[in-house]
C-alpha cells in the first residue's frame, strides 16, 4: 500500500506540475517548476545534460522503471486513462482487463531504430511525434491552454466591470493547424490504447521507454513472484496495465514493468515483494524474509517540488476594428525564406537540432511570435512571425523555459547581440512612395535601425533600413499599417552571433 501511495502522489506532482508548466502563459511558474521540463529524458539529451541523463539510467538500473510511472506527464496521462478503461471494464462483468502478452520486440527495436536514426540524420517532425515529454506538451499547448485562456478572458471581463485589473486578456487562437491536428489525433490515439490495453504505447512505440528498458531488465530492486506463495488466481497478471506480468510460468518482464506496484497491493496471498532481486530471476522458490514495508520504494522516487498556483483566465474575442468604423483585415505572414528562430539561438540550423517541439516556449510567449512551423522540414518547431505581435527588447521569456538548450537563456542586455534577422521594404507596398507620411516603422523600430530620408526629387521621406542596426524583432512588420501583407517584412539571418 506505502509503495504504491508514494508512486501516485509523486506522479501527481510531476504530472500536475509540468501541465501547468504548459499551460501557464505568464511565466510566473517557471522560477518553481521549469526543473521538471528539464529532467525530461529528450530535453536532457539534447542539451548534453550528462547528469540528468546519468541520473535516470542509474536509477532505471536500480529501481526500474519508475521513470515511466513518476516523471514521465505521457506515462501519467496514459495510467489515468488505462484505470477508467479497466474500471469500465469491471462494471460490465468483465473481471480479467488485462492480460500477459508477449513482448512485441521487433516493434519496439523497429521504432526505436527508426526514431534514433531520424534522430541522428535531422528528421527532427519525426523525432518530435514519438517523444512522450513532447507529444505531452503539444497536446497541452494546442488542446488544453485555449480553454484556459477562455476562462482566463472571462476572468478578466468580469474584473473589468469591477475596475479590478487582477486578469489581463489574452487572445485565443490557433498557432498552427497541422500541429493543431497532429495533437488531437495523438491524443485520441493514446485514449484509445490506453483505454483498450493499458500502456500498449509505452512498451510498443515509446522510445523513451524502450531506452530505459534496456537498463531496467537490469534492476537491483524490482517485483518478485515467490512460487510457493502464489496460488495462481492471476488477479496481478489482470490488472498489470502493461501486460507484464505471465502467472503460468511465476515470471515478469522487467523491461515493460514500470513499477506501478499495483501487482503487490493485489496480491492477497504475499506472494509479490519489491526486494534486491540483483543477480535473480523474476520468481522465488523460497518465501522471503519479511522487510519492512517502503523501506525499498521511497528510494526509488525523486523528492518533488512544492506547486504554485497561477492565475487562468481570457475574454471574448471582439472584431479588431479601426475606431468601430471600418473592419480591418488580418495580417499575413509573408513568405519567408530563412525561418526566424528566438533571440538566444546561435543559428537557424543549431537551433532545430536541439528544438524538441514541445511547444513551452509556445506556450510562455506573451506577445504571440512564436508559432509552430507548418513546414515539413521543421513540422511542429516553432519559429518566428509578426502577425499578432513582435519580440519586445526586453521580452526574454523563451531562453528561461527552454529545456533542451536549442534557446541558450539570456538577458535583455545579451538579447541585443542576437541578429535573428533582417528587415526589408517592398516600395510598392509602401504607403510613403505615394507620397503619404508615415513612418511608423522608423518610430517604433527599438534597435533605431530604420530612419525616414529624403530619397527623390519630392519632399515626402522614405524608410531606410540599416543593416548592420536590424535585429530582426519584427516590430516594424508587425506596425506597418498596410495590410493584409505588410510594405516591410523580416527574413531569417542562418547565424545570428556572427552577423552584424
Amino acid at each position: 500500500m506505502m509503495l504504491r501511495k508514494l508512486r501516485i502522489t509523486f506522479g501527481i506532482l510531476f504530472f500536475a506540475g509540468i501541465t501547468l508548466l504548459l499551460l501557464d502563459f505568464t511565466g510566473a511558474l517557471h522560477c518553481w517548476l521549469g526543473w521538471m521540463a528539464r529532467i525530461q529524458f529528450l530535453p536532457a539529451v539534447m542539451a548534453l545534460n550528462v547528469a540528468v541523463i546519468a541520473a535516470l539510467v542509474l536509477i532505471s538500473l536500480i529501481f526500474g522503471r519508475i521513470y515511466c510511472s513518476v516523471i514521465c506527464p505521457l506515462g501519467i496521462f496514459q495510467d489515468c486513462i488505462a484505470h477508467m478503461g479497466a474500471a469500465s471494464k469491471r462494471r460490465h462483468n468483465n473481471n480479467k482487463p488485462y492480460s500477459w502478452s508477449p513482448e512485441k520486440r521487433w516493434l519496439r527495436y523497429i521504432v526505436w531504430g527508426l526514431f534514433v536514426a531520424a534522430l541522428v540524420i535531422g528528421i527532427h517532425a519525426f523525432v518530435a511525434l514519438l517523444a512522450p515529454y513532447s507529444a505531452w506538451g503539444r497536446i497541452v499547448q494546442n488542446l488544453f491552454q485555449p480553454i484556459t485562456l477562455l476562462g482566463n478572458n472571462l476572468l478578466a471581463a468580469i474584473a473589468e466591470r469591477t475596475g479590478s485589473y487582477a486578469f489581463y486578456s489574452r487572445e485565443v487562437w490557433i498557432h498552427s493547424l497541422p500541429t493543431f491536428v497532429i495533437a488531437a489525433v495523438t491524443l485520441t490515439v493514446l485514449i484509445v490504447l490506453a483505454w483498450r490495453g493499458g500502456r500498449t504505447y509505452c512498451n510498443t512505440v515509446c522510445p523513451v521507454g524502450t531506452t530505459l528498458s534496456f537498463f531496467s531488465r537490469f534492476a537491483m530492486f524490482r517485483p518478485v513472484i515467490d512460487a510457493d506463495k502464489c496460488r495462481n488466481c492471476k488477479k496481478c497478471e489482470h490488472d498489470c496495465k502493461a501486460s507484464c506480468i505471465n502467472i503460468a510460468e511465476h515470471k515478469i518482464d522487467y523491461s515493460r514493468c514500470v513499477d506501478c506496484f499495483n501487482c503487490l497491493e493485489d496480491c492477497q496471498f504475499d506472494a509479490l515483494k519489491y526486494r534486491f532481486a540483483w543477480g535473480c530471476g523474476s520468481t522465488d522458490k523460497k518465501a522471503d524474509t519479511p522487510q519492512p514495508e517502503g523501506q525499498n520504494a521511497r528510494r526509488a522516487f525523486i523528492t518533488g517540488a512544492a506547486l504554485a498556483a497561477g492565475s487562468i483566465a481570457l475574454s471574448a474575442q471582439e472584431k479588431k476594428t479601426d475606431g468601430g468604423l471600418a473592419v480591418l483585415l488580418d495580417k499575413k505572414a509573408p513568405e519567408r525564406e530563412v525561418p526566424i528562430t528566438p533571440p538566444g539561438t546561435k543559428s537557424v540550423k543549431d537551433f532545430y537540432s536541439r528544438c524538441t517541439a514541445c511547444q513551452l516556449c509556445v506556450a510562455t510567449c506573451p506577445n504571440n511570435v512564436l508559432r509552430p512551423s507548418a513546414s515539413l522540414e521543421h513540422l511542429m518547431q516553432p519559429e518566428m512571425s509578426y502577425e499578432r505581435g513582435y519580440c519586445r527588447p526586453e521580452c526574454t521569456r523563451c531562453s528561461e523555459v527552454c529545456p533542451s538548450g536549442a534557446i541558450t537563456q539570456i538577458t535583455r542586455e545579451e538579447k541585443t547581440r542576437y541578429h535573428v534577422g533582417l528587415a526589408h521594404i517592398n516600395r510598392e507596398l509602401c504607403v510613403a512612395e505615394n507620397g503619404t507620411h508615415c513612418g511608423n516603422c522608423a518610430r517604433h523600430c527599438p534597435a533605431a535601425a530604420i530612419e525616414m530620408v529624403h530619397t527623390g526629387e519630392d519632399e515626402n521621406q522614405r524608410p531606410v533600413i540599416n543593416e548592420n542596426l536590424c535585429i530582426g524583432c519584427g516590430a516594424c512588420e508587425n506596425l506597418c499599417p498596410v495590410r493584409p501583407l505588410s510594405a516591410i517584412t523580416v527574413t531569417g539571418r542562418h547565424n545570428h552571433l556572427n552577423e552584424n
